[in-house]
């Protein structure tokens, strides 16, 4: 007996032969600048963080008083305040820095400090602001932001001396309007002891805007006590595709499949291509070695992060490196994602926090494997 053939969209009447699952090489968003503005807004990920949920450790009190004075200036700040003329007689506008380490809360007292200001406030990380300016323009970008009464930058990032320089303009133009500024930025948990404080290299990045700024330093333990990376097994491929084709909203690629697509979109419109997706299945994952590939994944990453999607890997080969169990390489397919000379170089805090994350994502997304449907 013959099977069926495959209709329009590569599915079979077979119940043998899993459905075909849409491929997120696929997707190709097209984003007008509205929607790109309107992406500015604390992620899903913090959709309920507010300052009273912050557990301020008492055994560090830099915590409690960062929280106290960021209500200050979400009250300040707070809808239903009125704002002053541009021309009128004012002290200057609130510039917060939070410096501190790994896991201290400092994003979550960002988007608490977001939605204080509400809808008058826009948030987003350092790369979604210079992804911005490449997609609109510098002055287009700034006379949009210059509407809000608050920009908040997370993760600020000082190892691209371009970008830098650019991001600097960008928040003297604010200032200048009378835009109130918060950034944090991230140091590396290893660099505990020496130059795990990264106010002294920001506000020498910032130059002219350095002295508006107030630099808030929160101390404390990273709260969730993880490693950088979080090690997880690769899942062997008819596993991926499988759990893929039962879950409504999944995507399934090869990492190469999407590696391509990444170079031909632009990063400002990654979030926008994971619209109504809940699952990115990835295969063949291998370490990427080229770094301007590399930079484009780190994005994606942060954008599935910031959606809390699930990730599904299989890296296609068993017992790779001989540290593998039962033929399977423990942690391969994300710890080994990007080469040592990556995570030496320049960029290392992006690489550092995109394994992290996609460590995390890729432990719901093995959880899912778990589940009755899978």
């Amino acid at each position: 007996m013959t099977a069926a053939p495959p209709d329009l969209a590569g599915n079979t009447s077979d119940p043998s032969t899993p459905p075909r699952v849409r491929a997120l090489a696929d997707v190709r968003p097209v984003v007008p600048p509205a929607r790109l503005l309107a992406d500015l807004v604390p992620p899903r990920h913090f959709a309920d963080a507010r300052f009273s949920t912050y557990r301020a450790n008492p055994a560090y009190p830099s915590q409690a008083s960062t929280v106290s004075r960021l209500e200050e200036v979400g009250a300040q700040l707070a809808p239903g305040k009125v704002r002053r003329s541009l021309f009128a007689k004012r002290k200057a506008a609130p510039a917060i820095y939070m410096d501190g380490g790994f896991g201290v809360g400092k994003t979550h007292l960002l988007t608490s400090l977001a939605h204080a200001v509400g809808p008058d406030a826009a948030y987003g990380t350092f790369v979604e602001y210079t992804n911005l300016v490449g997609a609109l323009g510098f002055q287009a970008t700034v006379d949009a932001l210059a509407t809000k009464r608050l920009v908040c930058i997370d993760e600020f990032e000082l190892d691209d001396p371009g970008d830098t320089v650019l991001m600097s303009r960008l928040l003297r133009e604010l200032a200048d309007r009378g835009v109130a500024l918060a950034a944090t930025s991230n140091t590396l948990p290893g660099s505990l002891g020496e130059g795990r404080f990264a106010a002294e290299d920001f506000l020498r990045e910032i130059q002219a805007m350095a002295a508006r700024f107030e630099v808030m330093r929160v101390d404390g333990e990273d709260y969730r006590h993880r490693a950088v990376v979080t090690e997880t097994q690769p899942l062997p491929a008819d596993v991926v595709a499988r759990v893929a084709a039962s879950h409504p909203g999944a995507t399934l690629d090869s990492l190469d499949e999407v590696l391509d697509h990444l170079r031909g979109v632009h990063p400002s419109r990654y979030g926008a291509m994971l619209d109504d997706v809940t699952l990115v299945a990835l295969t063949g994952v291998h370490p990427v070695t080229e770094q301007s590939a590399a930079l484009r994944l780190v994005v994606l990453v942060d954008r599935l992060y910031d959606r809390d999607v699930p990730v599904l890997l299989a890296d296609d080969v068993a017992g790779v490196d001989g540290g593998g169990v039962d033929g399977v390489t423990s942690g391969a397919a994300v710890s080994s994602l990007f080469t040592e000379e990556m995570l030496r170089g320049g960029y290392r805090k992006k690489y550092f926090r995109a394994l992290s994350r996609l460590g995390s994502l890729a432990e719901d997304g093995r959880a899912l494997t778990r589940t009755p449907t899978a």
